[in-house]
């Protein structure tokens, strides 16, 4: 298999990340994501074609900003980029602040 070349593996690149998916439930109230940044794909995960699901537990302020993630499950060459996106997420205001589940999902073309 000949190699990418690099433009094109940014364009690939790009393609991979809007098929990264985001839901956040709390409890009962569900949290609207209002802006969603896409993960960075992790070089080396994309040289070993490393994919799948993150699960984060989100703590939420009343803002709608995000203060803290806990990794709950994941590949650990896609953990910290994927924190590290929904840390910059922004969720719709709530009077109180609340703890969500978050999948964001890696996806290998």
């Amino acid at each position: 298999m000949a190699p990418i070349p690099r433009s094109a593996r940014s364009l690939l690149l790009t393609g991979i990340l809007f098929l990264c998916v985001g839901t956040a439930l709390a409890g009962n109230v569900h949290r609207a994501v209002v802006t969603r940044v896409p993960p960075v794909y992790p070089e080396l995960a994309h040289r070993m074609h490393v994919g799948g699901k993150v699960v984060l537990l989100v703590q939420i302020q009343a803002d709608g900003t995000v203060s803290d993630t806990k990794v709950e499950s994941g590949h650990a060459l896609l953990t910290s980029a994927a924190q590290d996106a929904v840390k910059r997420w922004r969720f719709a205001p709530n009077p109180e602040p609340s703890e969500s589940e978050v999948e964001v999902n890696f996806t290998i073309q």
